[in-house]
């Protein structure tokens, strides 16, 4: 298979990228920012996002979407990360749309997907209970009661978890609390008794929320997949917005080493250009490699994800983890390349520096992607 987009996904790579720049350059992430807004994206674009089909590219067609696929979704992903974009693409669009799409229920699939689709229903994922991602430590319970359930415990880095109308929680319906097995997942309503969310604003101005569950009530119809065997539709789900990250770290690199390139052509000192030092050229010619390496990467992965192959999984933990440090190497770069204004507020190279690094962090890090690669390996 090729490792390179066919023309329809670079005419849309191209078109998110460019409607991006002109309707969500880092100007709102600054303004959204600095106006401490309440929803912390700007409703007007996700309305917009709706127009250009965005919303519903993992939606199947049958339920108002488009039914694209992972390397579709990853094309917008980049243009995000391109433009540090503050939107709920990722949370509602790859994570909750996969999930249902894949593991829902036919009732789940008919209430929910239709109004995802149109861009009138947000939903968040809350797996995380600790400052690391380990999707497989689930200690908040879910009890039998009457016909339904009872929630208690609560959960932490829940991206838009403050603005979701529906929450997707992880809970504990047997075993041991580091148990693979035994894991049930619930559609939860953010306004149901019981559920208080606090909002914690990250560092790169985007959103995320501490939950709290005591005694929430849900019923039975409310589980996603099956019970106690919530893992696997669970992964499915965590995998597609693994992909979607690595695809928003690429873009962050890229554009972190295109304003780089371009400020090397353009600074002068010692009375010279300084792109014209050998070893600013060695190190510019370095992160062109991994950045490119990395892109081949990100895309199989993706492509393995869309052909719902076994191998999907080490590819995936393999993009995330190279992604990470490939973004990582070029928002280092660019700030020292840049010199100490690179950290300056009123320069964009330093927010770029801290989405990469929450980036990076959500859904597993480099150390989390190398040990699962290692793991599914059999090492």
């Amino acid at each position: 298979m090729a490792l390179v987009l066919n023309q329809e996904q670079e005419m849309l790579r191209d078109s998110a990228l460019g409607f991006l720049r002109e309707n969500a350059p880092i100007a709102q992430l600054r303004a959204l920012r600095d106006d401490r807004d309440a929803q912390g994206f700007s409703q007007a674009l996700w309305r917009r996002f709706t127009e250009m089909g965005y919303t519903g590219m993992l939606v199947p067609e049958a339920y108002g979407g488009l039914g694209l696929g992972l390397v579709e979704a990853g094309a917008v992903m980049e243009a995000i990360g391109r433009n540090l974009t503050a939107t709920p693409f990722l949370s509602t669009a790859v994570l909750a749309a996969t999930l249902l799409a894949r593991h829902g229920s036919e009732a789940q699939r008919e209430a929910c997907l239709p109004r995802l689709a149109a861009g009138e229903l947000i939903l968040a994922l809350a797996v995380d209970e600790a400052v690391k991602h380990r999707p497989q430590r689930q200690s908040l319970t879910a009890t039998p009661a009457g016909g339904g359930y009872r929630l208690d415990g609560a959960k932490c880095m829940v991206v838009d978890g403050h603005v979701a109308d529906i929450l997707v929680v992880a809970a504990r319906t047997a075993g041991m609390a580091n148990d693979r097995d035994g894991v049930t997942l619930f559609l939860v309503d953010r306004l149901a008794a019981g559920v208080n969310v606090e909002r914690t604003v990250m560092v790169d101005a985007h959103n995320a929320a501490r939950v709290l569950f005591h005694d929430v009530a849900v019923d039975a119809d409310a589980i996603v997949g099956q019970l106690d065997r919530g893992g696997e539709a669970l992964e499915s789900a965590l995998d597609a917005g693994r992909a979607a990250l690595s695809s928003e770290l690429l873009g962050i690199a890229e554009e972190t080493f295109d304003r780089t390139l371009a400020y090397l052509k353009e600074r002068r000192q010692f009375g010279r250009i300084i792109g014209e030092f050998q070893a600013l050229q060695h190190r510019a010619a370095h992160l062109y490699s991994e950045i490119e390496i990395t892109r081949a990467l990100v895309l199989h992965g993706q492509q393995l994800l869309d052909q719902d192959s076994g191998k999907a999984s080490l590819l995936v933990s393999a993009a995330k983890a190279r992604a990470g440090r490939t973004s990582a190497l070029a928002v280092q770069e660019a700030v020292q390349m840049h010199g100490g204004m690179g950290m300056t507020d009123e320069f964009d190279i330093g927010l770029f520096m801290k989405r990469q690094r929450v980036a990076e962090e959500l859904l597993g890090d480099a150390g989390f992607h190398t040990d699962r690669w290692a793991r599914l390996q059999e090492y």
